[in-house]
Order: C-alpha cells, then structure tokens, then sequence
C-alpha cells in the first residue's frame, strides 16, 4: 500500500502522504480529542506514513506535544521524518497572531519545539509564512546556523512565492516548500509548482481536502460552530458552497470513484492531486484513526487519463 520517494537531494524515503496535524491542536477546527488525535497518528505510522508535519502554531504548542507523545508511543522515532516550522508567534490564547522570523527568535523557537516533541532533533525546519519585516536572507542565515548544531537536518519554506524563495536560495539550500493545492484551490499551478519542477524543489501540498469539502460528506446546507474556521470560509457560505457540493456530486456520479476503482471521494481526491505535476506529496490531517486509515487508500493505485481528462472538464466549472 505504501507509496515513498526520495525528497530531492536530502536522501529522506518519504511517503507521498503526509500526516497533518493542524486538526489535532483542536485551534481553528473546534476542538479535538487527544485520545483519538494520539490514535490516528499510531493508525497512520502503522500503515507506512513516515512524515508527520506539525506547527507551534496549532494549538499554541499542543499539537507538537501530541505529536511527541505520538513518537514516545510509536518508540521508532528514528522511522519517521518530522517537520514542523517556525516564524509565528502569538499572545492572548491565540487572539493576536503575528509573524516574526528574526534570528533571534528562531534560535528561540527551535528549542521550544524541541522540548514540546521530546526529539533530538527535527528533520524539516520550514518558514510558516513570509515575514516582510524581517529579510530573508537573515532568516536563512539563522536558519543555517541552527543545522550546524544538528538540531535541524533540512530547511524547508511554506506558502513561499517564487521571488521570495529565490532571495532565501542566495543564502542556503531550501530543501521542500508547502504550499496549498487542491481540486478547488489550484493556484498553485500558475506559478509555484511550474518553478519547483524547474529548480526541482520537492513539495508538501496541503489541504488537498480543501477543508474536507472533497470528502463528499457536505449538503451545503451546514452551519460550523464558534472556533472553526470554516464559520468565515467563502467556500462554505451560500452560494459558493452549494456550487461545490454539486461539483463533487458530478464527479461521483460521471466517474463513479466508488464503482470503478473502490474508493471513497476523499481518497479520489487525494489520488488526484498526488497524480497532478509538481506534487511530490500530500498533507492530509485526521481527527481520529478511521479518517487516517481511510486516508492512507489514496495510495497504491492510479486514476487512469480518461477520468483525469474527465476531472480537468468538471472542474474547468470551478466558480
């Protein structure tokens, strides 16, 4: 069932899906359940996903620390390749967000990170966002400094553009970038995934569920509580939302992912943007182990070029 490749030149075996963990800090998504949180991360390592990426951000410091007590339970730390990322700092619970990639600051975090993971090190290091504030090329410069001691191995980027990327290239390597790609949300073709096949960077695409607007369980008719961020999300607000619940309902119905090749929509999804160019692999969370075991068959098979060229006319009606 599992799915590796080489993460460009870092000798790193990943599997093309990726655990995220942005749900399991509960912030933004209405809560979580540590419990079944620590149990999808076991589920997943046991199916063969080795890359767990994790933010302080999620939870103000909780998802790495269930992250950690994920690698304390799963015992073969030195199995799994775990990414978090830095340059984001916080005050009142969450209230006020704000970016800060100053050296000094990231010599700060990276130990933080550390002690709330229980690890000797990490493996990818990433930027979360661009701090305008700050030059890059100080922040790679910290950056490089930090993978001289060893507790960093890799430096990766995260919703980076390419001009940006390339003043952060004129100090260091940059090893990965994330950026956001799915069905609904394509942008990244224009430009980012274009320029990562040239400079052959790998990517970590995220929300290739499109905040599970893909996993084909939506009416267009729900409400979100206080605390998830879907509340505010344009997609998920009339008419928008109604228009992309019927777009996942012509694919079910013209391609049949169920029928033809036994999977669910959200499995078809995430097949689909693993096939699309420039996707090295995709970041997909789960709240509890039956959505992390239901994720990992997006692996192991292939949606053939008929429904690919079939997917690109649906949603070529993408509003």
């Amino acid at each position: 069932m599992g799915e590796y490749v080489t993460l460009g030149d870092t000798a790193l075996k990943v599997s093309r899906l990726v655990f995220g963990t942005w749900v399991t800090g509960g912030w933004a998504w209405g809560g979580s359940d540590e419990k079944e949180a620590l149990e999808a991360i076991i589920a997943a390592f046991e199916r063969g996903i080795n890359v767990i990426d994790t933010a302080p951000v999620y939870g103000f410091g909780r998802s790495e620390e269930i992250v950690g007590k994920a690698l304390k339970t799963y015992g073969r730390r030195e199995e799994i390749v775990v990414a978090t990322k830095c340059g984001l700092q916080w005050s009142d619970g969450g209230k006020r967000i704000w970016r800060d990639s100053k050296p000094k600051s990231l010599y700060e975090e990276v130990d933080k990170s550390l002690n709330r993971l229980k690890v000797d090190w990490i493996d990818i290091y990433q930027i979360h966002w661009p701090d305008e504030e700050t030059p890059f090329e100080d922040s790679m410069e910290a950056l490089m400094k930090i993978r001289d001691t060893g507790k960093i191995r890799f430096i990766g980027l995260s919703n980076f553009e390419p001009s940006q990327i390339e003043r952060c290239l004129r100090v260091g390597p940059v090893h990965s970038l994330q950026p956001p790609y799915n069905m609904f949300e394509r942008e990244a073709e224009e430009k980012i995934l274009p320029y990562c096949i040239e400079k052959g960077i790998p990517t970590l695409v995220y929300g290739g569920l499109c905040r599970g607007l893909l996993t084909g369980k939506f009416k267009g008719t729900e409400t979100f509580p206080k605390g998830d961020l879907r509340r505010h999300d344009p997609k998920f607000k009339a008419p928008l939302f109604q228009e992309l619940v019927r777009i996942v309902e012509e694919i079910r119905s013209r391609i049949k992912p169920e029928k033809k090749y036994g999977k669910t929509m959200a499995q078809f999804a995430l097949r689909w943007t693993l096939q699309r160019p420039g996707v090295t692999t995709v970041i997909v969370g789960a709240r509890n182990p039956a959505q992390a075991i239901e994720n990992c068959g997006a692996l192991g098979w292939t949606i053939d070029s008929d429904d690919m060229a079939t997917m690109e006319e649906i949603l070529l009606k993408c509003p």
